[in-house]
Order: structure tokens, then sequence, then C-alpha cells
């Protein structure tokens, strides 16, 4: 049957041939992605996959960011009702800035458990959203909340498959491909970058979300470092200060340069100076390199 999105699709390729544009399907995705990030406190998802984000979401891919807690106890000044609802908040106007969708669960920040309850709400959430890739914190890191959030998405990842498993939630078809964000612990084990992306030209974009993060990028991170002082009062300044922050953060290591040579090839990795990295969880689908690139549309062919 010659549908409305067939039709759609024909007249895209159509215009873009005739403006002698390059094509790709990546760029007119007949299925869109899903993507699901799952952090800790409204921001974890930001800082981990903030880059990626906004160039799925510019392809015309789905992302969705889940914060386990409400953050609730992430400010030196104010806490409890009135932080959460901030910080909700600010997590809506970043989904504006990205175009994606951002939920955030009702746990108390700092008090994040791996129970049962919570392990169901992280398999409904990924069965809801239909997720061909989820990302998560892995399972050492210096916060219990991120250590926690790591053991929910690792129980859930093949529990998302099972039928007889929150059976009111139809099981995924296929097991989707868990992924680690970058951080830089090294014991008991250090971090693999499996697969990095090139995030250079889409660092501003990122930089514009979490300056929406009002309350952790320009107040509550600053003071946990006793840097509140230094933060600039004006919004220009401030986001150039943000920038330069986040460009050391996304800096490459020699083992991330191996791999952002090994997805661009020598001469295109030369020009990379910001990256999003990512590890492969042993406990979903093991992609090959094809079907990594077919996850990552914004890899080069």
């Amino acid at each position: 049957m010659y549908t409305r999105t067939m039709m759609t699709i024909r007249l895209t390729l159509l215009l873009v041939l005739s403006l002698g544009a390059p094509c790709t399907f990546a760029q007119i995705p007949v299925t869109p992605l899903r993507i699901i990030v799952i952090g800790a406190h409204p921001d974890d998802c930001d800082l981990g996959a903030g880059g990626i984000a906004s160039i799925y979401s510019a392809m015309g891919h789905k992302v969705k960011f889940v914060s386990m807690t409400n953050g609730d106890a992430g400010h030196q000044d104010i806490g409890g009702g009135e932080l959460a609802r901030r910080r909700y908040k600010e997590t809506q106007e970043v989904a504006k800035r990205l175009g994606i969708t951002y939920d955030v669960l009702d746990n108390h920040d700092g008090e994040l458990m791996p129970t049962l309850e919570n392990r169901l709400a992280v398999i409904r959430k990924i069965r809801e959203w239909n997720a061909d890739v989820v990302i998560a914190p892995r399972t050492n890191d210096y916060h219990p909340d991120h250590r926690n959030t790591g053991v929910l998405v690792q129980d859930a990842a093949y529990l998302v498959i099972v039928p007889n498993v929150l059976s009111s939630v139809p099981p995924l078809a296929k097991n989707p491909v868990f992924l680690y964000f970058r951080d830089g612990f090294q014991r008991p084990n250090p971090f693999r970058p499996d697969i990095a992306i090139d995030i250079t030209e889409t660092l501003a974009k990122k930089v514009e979300g979490l300056d929406a993060h009002t309350s952790q990028f320009y107040e509550w991170l600053p003071w946990t470092r006793q840097d509140l002082a230094n933060v600039p009062k004006d919004p220009v300044e401030r986001k150039k200060w943000l920038l330069a922050a986040m460009e050391r953060r996304s800096a490459l290591t020699p083992e991330i340069k191996a791999s952002v040579e090994k997805w661009y090839g020598p001469e295109k990795a030369a020009k990379v100076k910001s990256v999003e990295v990512f590890e492969i969880c042993e406990y979903g689908k093991q992609p090959n390199p094809d079907e990594i690139r077919r996850l990552f549309p914004m890899l080069p062919r």
C-alpha cells in the first residue's frame, strides 16, 4: 500500500536530489530510533549524553531522559519539595532546548535503592519507550544514587524481554543495546571506550541544555567545589564559562583517541576535539560494528 509516509519520504528524496545535496538515510529516518537515557539525578543524562541527544533529535530520532530521583537534596540553600519543583522545571526547559522528552521519578535524592519497585519502574520506562538503546551509569561511582541506578538498569537488562515480569506492560520483542556513560573511575575496573561520538560541532548545543540547570551548574556544583565566587553573573559569560568546563570534561584520552580513530578514521579523528563515549554492557544485545553504525547514524559509514 502506498502510504502517506511513503509519499512524504519519496517527495523529500526528490527534493534533496533536485537541490544537489548529499542524501543519506540517516537524514530521513523511515523508522526513527528510540533512545532512553537513565540517570540518577536531573542533569546526569545531560552530562553523559546531551550531545548525542541533540544530534539524534536533529536527525529525526526519539530520545527520552529519565531521572531516577527528583534531586531534592542537591543544593546548599534550598531543598525538599521547593528544590524538587525547581529542578523539574529545569528538566522541562532542557527538553524544549534539545527536542527530547524528560521524565523525573519521585524518589528522594541521596536515598535511591535497588528495590524491586524501582527495578519494575525502570523496566516499565524501557518497555513503554520501546527502546533500541539504553544508556546508564556504571555501578562503580562515587555517588550511591549513581551506583544504584546502574544496578537497577543492569537488573532490568534481561527482564525487559521476559513476559511474566511486569506482565501489565508488553515485553520488548528484542533486547536493546545497553551502554554505560563515560566516567573516570579505575576500580574495580576502568571505563572502556567502545563507542566514541564526535560532538565537537554539537558541544555548544549540549551546553545550551546544561545551561537550563541553573540550580546545578551555576549554584550547587560550584559550591561543592568551593568555586561559587568564580561563576560569572552575566548570562552570556556564564554560558562561556560552562562551555569551557565542558570542553575540558569531553577531552580525549589516549584510549578514547584510539576509539575515535576506529570509528572515524585517522583523518577525521584528527579534527575531533570533544566526544561522548560509551561502554557496551554485557547484559543486553551485543552489537557488531554494522549494528553500532545503524544505532549511531551520526557515525561515518
